[in-house]
């Protein structure tokens, strides 16, 4: 009697096998509704891989898109540019050595992602830029010498830009900005620059005493010559006219009259040495013929 009372209060196989069914179809249920969308967040670009037949040619934009739970998933990717610091050590053509920082913003081009994932992979900028980058620096700078690269600096960045952006489009990458960040030479080459810097100063420097010694000398002609010149015409004044001469001794003391009259000291002096005895001056005028 016991025992059949126990065996009436176990649920029955039927029972078991339903609650096992509502719980794997409500499993089923929630990871379905889990994995079954996929949100792109702005300045991203997703593209999905589906197990039967593998990487869709479709690109989705921003927003949020239904897949198929198990079955595919999203791969995203970011579209913006993002820089990337590139440091090599190259040749110039007169055989220094140089030291150049490039600076290069890319991002891939969108429309293209499906073939980037099946050539490159997610990581395409460390597998592509690396190798691109400094096989263009090390043409582009044995194409010069080390001082054009000092004078041609745009003209550099824009050969190496130019170069790039065609070597990154053959891997669907687009180049944004392609800038020099630095660019240094070995410390010899920077020592003998300093030099001839330092040489050609002191040689400008010669070249501005000399002119300037030289603008002296014609300035002391010149002035010489206009001495002759007045001492010439004052003599001919006074020859023509020797109320010329008594001109000038009126034009003197009424100058020593102006000084002293503006001192505040009271002075006594010879009016005969100081020209101020203008009542015995000399008004004779030349006698017309």
């Amino acid at each position: 009697m016991a025992s059949a009372g126990i065996r009436g209060k176990m649920p029955s196989p039927n029972a078991l096998g339903g609650l096992g069914r509502a719980l794997l179809l409500g499993g089923a249920t929630i990871y379905g509704a889990a994995n079954s969308l996929f949100n792109v967040e702005g300045g991203h670009r997703a593209i999905v891989f589906n197990r039967l037949s593998g990487i869709k040619d479709t690109v989705y934009e921003e927003g949020t898109h239904i897949m198929i739970p198990w079955f595919e998933r999203a791969i995203i990717y970011d579209v913006r540019a993002r820089p990337n610091v590139i440091q090599s050590t190259s040749g110039s053509r007169d055989l220094q050595m140089v030291n150049i920082g490039l600076r290069v913003l890319t991002r891939p081009v969108p429309n293209k992602l499906p073939e980037i994932y099946r050539t490159l992979g997610t990581d395409y900028g460390e597998r592509v830029l690396p190798s691109i980058i400094q096989e263009t620096l090390k043409s582009v700078i044995a194409q010069y010498n080390a001082s054009q690269l000092l004078t041609m600096r745009e003209v550099v960045s824009r050969d190496i830009r130019r170069i790039l952006t065609q070597r990154a489009h053959f891997f669907n990458i687009v180049l944004d900005d392609v800038s020099i960040t630095n660019l240094t030479f070995s410390r010899d080459y920077t020592a003998a620059v300093e030099s001839k810097q330092v040489a050609q100063q002191d040689a400008e420097r010669a070249k501005f005493v000399v002119d300037k010694a030289e603008q002296d000398k014609q300035s002391a002609i010149i002035r010489a010559q206009g001495e002759a010149q007045s001492a010439k015409l004052i003599g001919q004044a006074i020859q023509n006219n020797p109320a010329f001469l008594t001109l000038r001794k009126i034009e003197a003391a009424r100058d020593i009259a102006s000084t002293i009259a503006g001192s505040q000291n009271r002075v006594f002096l010879n009016s005969d040495s100081l020209l101020l005895n203008l009542a015995e001056m000399d008004m004779q005028t030349p006698k017309t013929k």
